[in-house]
C-alpha cells in the first residue's frame, strides 16, 4: 500500500514538474521569465522549455499594437485661450522585459508623457495656429514621445489628435467676435453701396445739368437765327411784323384769362395800334 503510495505521489510529482517545465506561447504574446527572481529571458510564441521550480513566468505582455486613449485635458494657448483636447496613441512592445521592468505602469506613464508634451506644444501656438495644425502638433509630439519611451522598449507607431476645441467660454467668445465682425462687413458694404449712390446720383445731375446747358444753347442759338431769318425776311414792311405781334399777344391773353386767379382780362379796343404803339416804343 505504501508503495502505491509513493508511486502516485512520484507520477503526480512527474506531471507537475512537466506541467511548469513547459510553456505554450500564444501568437502575439511574449512571457517574461524571472529564475530564483531575476531576470532571465523572454519566450516567443510556440513551445518553450524552462526549468521547473526555479524560472517562472512573471509577466505575459502583448506584441500587438496597443491603442492608448488619452483623456481630454484643458490646454493654454500662447494668448491666453482655453482650448479642450484629447488623443489616441499607438505604441508596441519592443523590448517587453523593458516595458515591465523599466517603468511601473507603461501605460499611465505614456498617458502622463502625451498630456505633458501636449500642453507644452499648444502651450506654444496661438488659438488659431492650434485649430489648424493638426499635423504640425502630430509630429512634434511623436517626435518628442518616441525619444522618450525608447528606453522603455516601446516604439511610438503614430499618434493622432482626435478633438481639439475651444473652451465654452472661448466658443461664447468667438461667435460674439463673429457677430460683431460680420456687423461690421455689413455696415461696411452699406457704407460703400451709399456713397457709390451719392457719387452716380451726383454724377448724373451734373451730366443731366450739362445736358441743360448745352439745350439752352441749342435753343437760343436757334431763336437767334429764327429772328434773323424773320428780320431778313420782314425787311422794312411792318405788316407781318404787326400780325405776327398781334398773333403773340392774342396768345398771351388767352393764358392770362386762362389761369386761376384771374378776375378781370382787359382788352385793347384797336389791337392794331396797340401792336404800333409797342413798335414805336419799340422803334424809340
Amino acid at each position: 500500500m505504501q508503495g502505491i503510495i509513493v508511486v502516485l505521489v512520484f507520477v503526480v510529482l512527474v506531471i507537475v514538474t512537466i506541467f511548469l517545465g513547459v510553456r505554450i506561447v500564444p501568437q502575439g504574446n511574449k512571457y517574461v521569465v524571472q529564475r530564483l527572481g531575476k531576470f532571465h529571458k523572454t519566450l516567443g510564441p510556440g513551445l518553450n522549455i524552462i526549468i521547473p521550480y526555479m524560472d517562472t513566468v512573471a509577466y505575459k505582455v502583448t506584441t500587438k499594437d496597443i491603442v492608448l486613449d488619452i483623456p481630454s485635458q484643458e490646454v493654454i494657448t500662447k494668448d491666453n485661450a482655453v482650448i479642450i483636447v484629447n488623443a489616441v496613441a499607438y505604441i508596441n512592445l519592443i523590448s517587453p522585459e523593458k516595458a515591465v521592468y523599466g517603468v511601473e505602469d507603461y501605460r499611465v506613464a505614456i498617458q502622463n508623457l502625451v498630456q505633458t508634451s501636449l500642453r507644452s506644444i499648444i502651450g506654444e501656438m496661438d488659438l488659431d495656429d492650434a485649430l489648424s495644425s493638426r499635423d504640425t502638433i502630430k509630429a512634434k509630439l511623436k517626435t518628442a514621445i518616441s525619444d522618450d519611451i525608447a528606453d522603455w522598449g516601446i516604439t511610438m507607431k503614430t499618434v493622432e489628435i482626435q478633438d481639439i476645441n475651444p473652451s465654452q467660454t472661448m466658443q461664447r467668445a468667438m461667435e460674439e467676435q463673429a457677430a460683431a465682425e460680420r456687423a461690421r462687413r455689413a455696415t461696411v458694404t452699406r457704407a460703400e453701396g451709399e456713397k457709390s449712390a451719392a457719387i452716380l446720383e451726383a454724377e448724373g445731375r451734373l451730366e443731366a445739368s450739362k445736358r441743360d446747358a448745352q439745350a439752352q444753347v441749342v435753343l437760343a442759338e436757334a431763336s437767334q437765327r429764327s429772328i434773323q431769318k424773320v428780320t431778313d425776311a420782314i425787311q422794312t414792311n411792318e405788316l407781318p411784323v404787326m400780325f405776327l405781334l398781334g398773333e403773340r399777344y392774342i396768345e398771351a391773353l388767352k393764358e392770362i384769362s386762362g389761369a386761376a386767379n384771374a378776375k378781370v382780362v382787359l382788352l385793347p379796343a384797336d389791337i392794331p395800334a396797340a401792336v404800333r404803339g409797342i413798335m414805336g416804343a419799340g422803334a424809340k
